[in-house]
C-alpha cells in the first residue's frame, strides 16, 4: 500500500508539471498561429537594435525648459512605453532639453502614438463656437492674440469679457488647417484660447484653463453605458480626479449648469485641440467624468494610457525618428551563451564526481529547468512584449548555480538520513521534508532580492532582476514537481535501493551512522575501512560541547 501511494504521488507531480508545460507550449503555439509570436524570444535593444525617437520641447517664445519639467517628462514617457508592453526600452535626456526614446525592434503605431503625443490636457469653458469655414491661407503672425488685458475685468473663466477685439479678430480669421502652426498647444493657460475641434469642423473661443490634466488620478477606456444601464457601442474614456481636480470640476460644473447656450459647454482640450465639448447637464461632484466623442477602441485606449500616467508638463514634437543598430550585437549574446554552457558543464562534472550516478538527476533536472525557463521567457515575449537583453541572459546563467544548489541540499539531506541508518525510501521521504524548507527559504530570499532590484532599478538591470526572479520560481517548480518525484521513483529501483557503489548512495561509502548527541554506530556488515571512516566521521561531527565532554570522560577514565 505504501509503495502504491509513493508511486501515485510521484505520478501526480509529473502530471502537474506536464500541465504547466502544456499550457506554455499551447500559449506559444497560439501566438505563432495568430502570426503574433515566435518560438524564439524577442531580443532587446542591446542585442537587436531598434528605433530611436528624439523629442524636442514645444514652449512659448522666451520660455525655457526647466530640469524639473524634463525629468518629469522622462518619467512619464518611460511609464507610457512600459504600459505599451515594451520591455528594455531606454528613455534619457539629450543636450539639457531633448528627450531620446530608444525602443527595441520595430514599435507598433499605438506605441509610437503614446510617445509622440504630449497629451497636454486642459479643461476650458466654451465662450463662442461655430462651424469652421474654409478660409484662404493667412499669415500665422496675423492671427496671434496680442498681449493685453480685457477692458472689463472678467468675473470668472466663463465671462464674455475675455473676448477682446483682438481675440474676436483671431477667431474670425482662423483657418483650422493651419492650427498646428499657430501654437495652440503652447498657449498661455491664464488667457483665452482660439482653436478648432480635432477634425477641424468647428472653431472655438475658450476661456482660461480651470482644470489641468495633471490632476487626473486614473483613466480607463470602455463602452459608454446608455439609458437605464444598457450597453452601447460608443467608446469613451472614464476619468478619476484627485482632490484638487475633483474640487475644481465641482466648482466649474456648478457654475456652467446655470448658463445657457454654448456657454453651458466645458471643452476638453488635448494638445491645443478640442476633442470634446459636452454640455453640462448636472454638477459633477464625485470627480469621475467621462470623455465621449468619435473614439474607436484603439484611440480610446491610447488616450486613456496617455492620461493615466499624467499629462506632460510641456509639449513635445518629434525631431527625428531613425533605425539604430544593436549596441552589443549577437556576438556578445553568443559569448554569454558560451559562458552559460561552460558553467553548466562544470556543474554537471562536479555533480557526477561528487554524487556519481545520482549526479544524472542533476543533469535531467537542470535540463528540464532550462526548457521550462525558455518556454516561460518565450511566452512572456509573445504575450507581454518582453525582450531578452544581455543582462537577462546573465540572470539565466546565475540561475544555474541557484538551481544546482537546491539539488545539492536535497541530496545531502538524503545522504544524512542514510548515515542515520534509514533505508532509501524512508531517507528520501524524511530528507524531502527537511530539505524543502531550506530550499523554500533560500528561494524566497532570492526572489525578494530580485523583486526589490526590479522595482528600484531601471533599464538593463531590471532585465537581470526579472530573469533571476523567474528562474527562482522555476527552481521551486522543478524541485517539487520533477526532482523529488524522480528520486522517489529511482529510490524503488534495485540499483539505488541496494546502495550500488557507483550510485552515490552506498551506506558503506558514506561512513558512520550518526545517532545524535555524539553517539554513533557502525553500519551493518561493514569492513574495517568503514569502521575507520566511522571514527573519523564521529570526530568530525562532534560539537564543541560534545568534544569537551568526551575529553573530560577520557581524563576520568585515565585517572582510574
Amino acid at each position: 500500500m505504501a509503495s502504491s501511494s509513493v508511486v501515485t504521488s510521484a505520478v501526480r507531480r509529473f502530471v502537474w508539471l506536464g500541465v504547466i508545460f502544456g499550457l506554455l507550449i499551447g500559449g506559444n503555439a497560439f501566438a505563432v498561429w495568430q502570426n503574433e509570436g515566435s518560438w524564439v524570444p524577442k531580443l532587446a535593444l542591446d542585442l537587436q537594435g531598434g528605433t530611436q525617437i528624439i523629442l524636442a520641447p514645444l514652449v512659448a517664445e522666451g520660455q525655457d525648459v526647466t530640469e524639473e519639467q524634463l525629468n518629469q517628462a522622462v518619467s512619464i514617457i518611460r511609464q507610457r512605453v512600459d504600459a505599451g508592453g515594451v520591455a528594455e526600452a531606454e528613455v534619457s535626456t539629450q543636450g539639457g532639453s531633448n528627450i531620446v526614446v530608444s525602443i527595441p525592434g520595430t514599435p507598433d503605431a499605438a506605441t509610437l502614438e503614446r510617445i509622440r503625443s504630449s497629451a497636454k490636457l486642459e479643461f476650458r469653458p466654451v465662450l463662442v463656437t461655430g462651424f469652421a469655414e474654409v478660409a484662404e491661407e493667412v499669415n500665422p503672425e496675423d492671427v496671434i492674440i496680442d498681449e493685453g488685458e480685457p477692458l472689463v475685468t472678467p468675473e470668472n473663466a466663463s465671462d464674455l469679457a475675455w473676448i477682446t477685439p483682438a481675440v474676436d479678430a483671431v477667431y474670425n480669421q482662423l483657418n483650422c488647417e493651419q492650427l498646428d502652426s499657430l501654437g495652440a498647444n503652447v498657449a498661455d493657460p491664464t488667457q483665452p484660447l482660439v482653436t478648432c475641434s480635432e477634425g477641424g469642423l468647428s472653431k472655438y473661443i475658450l476661456g482660461p484653463v480651470e482644470v489641468g490634466g495633471e490632476t487626473i488620478d486614473d483613466a480607463l477606456a470602455g463602452l459608454i453605458p446608455g439609458p437605464q444601464g444598457s450597453v452601447t457601442t460608443e467608446w469613451g474614456v472614464f476619468l478619476d480626479f484627485d482632490e484638487v481636480g475633483t474640487e475644481g470640476f465641482r466648482r466649474v460644473t456648478e457654475r456652467l449648469v446655470g448658463l445657457e447656450g454654448v456657454r453651458n459647454q466645458f471643452a476638453i482640450v488635448l494638445d491645443g485641440k478640442v476633442i470634446s465639448a459636452p454640455r453640462t447637464l448636472a454638477a459633477i461632484t464625485d470627480g469621475s467624468p467621462q470623455i465621449s466623442g468619435s473614439f474607436t477602441q484603439e484611440s480610446a485606449t491610447v488616450l486613456a494610457d496617455q492620461l493615466k500616467f499624467g499629462a506632460l508638463p510641456i509639449g513635445f514634437e518629434v525631431q527625428s525618428a531613425e533605425t539604430i543598430t544593436a549596441t552589443l550585437g549577437l556576438s556578445q549574446l553568443q559569448s554569454g551563451l558560451l559562458a552559460g554552457a561552460i558553467g553548466l558543464i562544470l556543474v554537471v562534472l562536479y555533480s557526477l564526481v561528487q554524487y556519481r550516478m545520482l549526479g544524472l538527476v542533476t543533469v535531467f533536472s537542470l535540463s528540464t529547468a532550462f526548457v521550462l525557463s525558455y518556454f516561460v521567457i518565450t511566452y512572456l515575449s509573445n504575450s507581454q512584449g518582453y525582450r531578452l537583453s544581455l543582462a537577462g541572459v546573465a540572470g539565466l546563467i546565475v540561475a544555474i548555480g541557484i538551481t544546482a544548489d537546491s539539488f545539492i541540499v536535497f541530496f545531502e539531506r538524503i545522504r544524512d538520513e542514510l548515515r542515520d541508518g534509514r533505508v532509501l525510501d524512508s531517507a528520501i521521504s524524511a530528507a524531502w521534508k527537511r530539505a524543502f524548507r531550506t530550499i523554500l527559504a533560500s528561494d524566497a530570499v532570492g526572489f525578494l532580492a530580485a523583486a526589490v532590484l526590479f522595482i528600484l532599478a531601471v533599464g538593463n538591470v531590471r532585465g537581470f532582476a526579472f530573469t533571476l526572479g523567474i528562474t527562482t520560481v522555476v527552481d521551486l517548480i522543478i524541485v517539487a514537481l520533477f526532482t523529488q518525484p524522480l528520486m522517489q521513483v529511482l529510490g524503488r529501483t534495485s540499483f539505488f535501493s541496494s546502495g550500488h557503489p557507483i550510485s552515490g548512495l552506498d551506506p558503506k561509502a558514506l561512513g558512520a551512522v550518526y545517532r545524535g548527541r555524539a553517539r554513533f554506530r557502525d553500519p551493518v556488515d561493514v569492513d574495517t575501512t568503514a569502521r575507520k571512516k566511522s571514527a573519523k566521521e564521529m570526530k568530525r561531527r562532534q560539537t564543541i560541547a560534545e568534544r569537551k565532554a568526551a575529553e573530560e570522560a577520557a581524563l576520568e577514565e585515565g585517572k582510574k
